[in-house]
């Protein structure tokens, strides 16, 4: 148990364990701003022990940057003063929290929430402004029943989204995060510029290598950069898999992923969080190594795994149903030996904190039979 209770530096960022809390969207922002109760929410899993919480993605101020209801904006006062309460708390329970930045662009369909107050502050989430989703090329999302042909980005709207980015980060650390991640993984905008099905660019944001459409991204990451200065910590989740298709990868060997990670690394980017459905996988043959335990080993750069922690099945089959299995030890002992081992340096958890936000404290402690376990009834509460 020592591994995941060993403390943890960045930068100036100190953190009192390994033990991360995933991002999780749970559509409890009315009007897209986080109130007292989402304050709460993040409170208790500091309470819990969690060492770092990311929060559940916020979108950035474009005006296609959403497509959900209730999902927290990261943009205009009310939602901001809110999230400096949510920072609050936090800090107050002796935690340390990043927001996660977030653009969906083609998942959006013209029908989409629009993001409230880009273009009028006093416009509440409706479903009649009609924006489309914005994407790198008119392809419509292949994993979105019925999705539309996006709007194709001008470099004019690229510049205006990279603004947003760095916007939201300049205005996370005025707030008192303590880092801020940038969601890059799951088939969403940023991804999008990543993946050769959905990025068919002729200009210098495209292109036939993986490596040539990492240029948004990096373009992103350097003016975050600029917008905070050079200490305070950036993390970039990214993902080979998208909603829809998880067997997709962005790379298909260690060298093509090093070449992927390379200018991400020189942008900036100070830590890698890996998504994954199961954590325990081997993301290439003939090494036993994730896909945080190859970044880790290509960039020299600390990493956070995540997938299933805890779980005999991954996270897409498990909970949907009325009950779910409890942790497996076997995979618990696993996710220590690694982390002792220095395979990644963090590991973030998601269903079972959903469920129960004292769950890595009960686990430390060897609490289990006090657990309250994840099923699929817990998605319908927010506590």
């Amino acid at each position: 148990m020592d591994s995941v209770l060993k403390s943890f530096s960045l930068k100036g960022l100190q953190l009192s364990n390994r033990l991360v809390m995933a991002p999780m969207t749970r559509h409890h922002s009315p009007r897209h701003i986080p109130g007292p109760e989402v304050a709460e929410y993040y409170r208790r899993r500091v309470e819990g022990g969690v060492g770092l919480l990311i929060t559940e993605g916020t979108v950035v101020g474009h005006k296609a940057a959403n497509a959900y209801p209730n999902v927290p904006s990261f943009y205009g006062e009310e939602a901001l003063a809110s999230w400096k309460q949510v920072v609050e708390e936090v800090h107050k329970a002796g935690g340390k929290i990043f927001p996660q930045l977030w653009h969906v662009g083609s998942v959006r369909q013209a029908h989409s929430c629009s993001n409230t107050g880009v273009d009028n502050p006093q416009k509440q989430c409706c479903c009649e402004d009609h924006i489309p989703g914005y994407a790198p090329s008119p392809v419509a999302h292949p994993y979105v029943e019925g999705a539309d042909i996006p709007h194709e980005m001008t470099e004019g709207d690229i510049d205006d989204v990279v603004k947003a980015f760095a916007q939201a980060a300049f205005e996370a650390k005025k707030l008192g995060f303590d880092g801020i991640e940038i969601h890059g993984a799951h088939g969403y905008l940023i991804d999008q510029f990543f993946w050769a099905y959905t990025n068919r660019r002729k200009d210098q944001y495209g292109g036939e290598s993986l490596v040539d459409r990492t240029r948004f991204a990096v373009e992103i990451i350097k003016a975050i950069r600029d917008a905070v200065g050079d200490e305070f910590p950036i993390d970039f989740r990214f993902s080979q898999w998208k909603l829809g298709d998880y067997n997709a990868k962005l790379a298909t060997t260690p060298n093509e992923l090093a070449a992927f990670l390379h200018p991400l690394v020189e942008a900036g980017v100070d830590l890698f969080h890996c998504s994954t459905r199961r954590f325990w996988e081997a993301e290439f043959p003939n090494s036993p190594l994730n896909l945080a335990g190859w970044t880790k080993k290509l960039t020299g750069k600390p990493t956070i795994t995540v997938g299933s922690i805890g779980f005999k099945e991954d996270f897409i089959t498990t909970g949907m149903e009325h009950s779910s299995p409890h942790p497996s030890a076997t995979s618990l002992a696993d996710l220590l030996k690694r982390l002792e081992n220095q395979e990644f340096d963090l590991a973030a958890v998601g269903r079972a904190l959903l469920a129960d936000p004292f769950w890595f404290r009960k686990w430390v402690e060897g609490r289990e039979e006090e657990i309250d376990y994840f099923t699929g009834e817990s998605l319908k509460k927010y506590y």
